[in-house]
C-alpha cells in the first residue's frame, strides 16, 4: 500500500487516536465503548510498549492505530514472555479495505524485531487466521477466563517459540477499566447515542 505511512504514535496524536478508537468501536461490542479509555490509560502503564505503538496515515490523516503490551503465558514451572496488542482501530470509512491487516502485519514484524517470540489476542479467527493466528487452545495454550474459547488466538513470531509449550494466559489488568470512570472520560468527547438492547 504505497498511499500510506506507518509511524510511531507521538503525544500530539493522543487525542486523534482516542477519537479514532472511539469511533471504530462505538456500539460494536456493547452500547458505547470502552476501548478509547483503555488506550488512554494504557500509555502510563509499565507493560505498555511505546516502541510498538503505531499510527497509520493516509494523505496526512490518521486512519489507523495499534498498541502493544508485554504479556506472558503461565507455565507449570514459570512464565513465557509474549506480546499482545489491541485495540487495533481503523477509521470507519477505511474498514474492509486491507488497512487493518497491513497495520497488524507491519507491527508484528516490528514486535519480532523487538525480540518477542509470539503474540496472543482475543479476536475473530476469520480475520486473524489470514494473518497466521491459530486458536490457542489447539496448540496447548488456554485462556483463563474461558478455557474452551475459540476466539483466543496466538501466533508465533519466531519459529518454534511455542514448541512443547503448555500453559494459560490471563488478561492483563490494563484491559479492565471502571465503567463509571469510562463514562466520565467519554463525556469529554462529542455526544453519540448509544444503542440499547441487543446489539446486532
Amino acid at each position: 500500500m504505497e498511499d500510506i505511512i506507518i509511524r510511531k504514535e507521538t503525544e500530539k496524536d493522543y487525542r486523534a487516536t482516542e477519537e479514532l478508537t472511539r469511533d471504530a468501536f462505538w456500539n460494536v461490542y456493547r452500547p458505547g465503548c470502552l476501548e478509547h479509555f483503555v488506550l488512554h490509560n494504557y500509555r502510563s502503564r509499565e507493560d505498555f510498549l511505546p516502541e510498538l505503538d503505531f499510527v497509520m496515515e493516509k494523505e496526512g490523516r490518521i486512519i489507523g492505530h495499534i498498541m502493544y503490551a508485554r504479556a506472558e503465558i503461565i507455565l507449570a514451572d514459570g512464565k513465557l514472555p509474549i506480546a499482545t496488542f489491541g485495540p487495533l482501530s481503523i477509521a470507519k470509512d477505511m474498514q474492509k479495505k486491507g488497512y487493518g491487516a497491513e497495520l497488524a502485519r507491519y507491527s508484528m514484524e516490528k514486535a519480532k524485531d523487538a525480540g518477542f517470540g509470539a503474540v496472543a489476542i482475543t479476536g475473530d479467527i476469520g480475520f486473524y487466521g489470514r494473518l497466521g493466528f491459530v486458536v490457542a487452545k489447539n496448540v496447548g495454550i488456554k485462556y483463563a477466563p474461558d478455557p474452551e474459547a475459540e476466539y483466543f488466538l496466538i501466533k508465533e513470531l519466531k519459529e518454534g517459540y511455542l514448541d512443547g509449550i503448555i500453559g494459560t494466559y490471563e488478561d492483563l489488568d490494563g484491559y479492565t477499566v471502571d465503567e463509571k470512570e469510562a463514562e466520565l472520560f467519554d463525556a469529554g468527547f462529542p455526544f453519540r447515542e448509544k444503542h440499547s438492547g441487543k446489539l446486532m
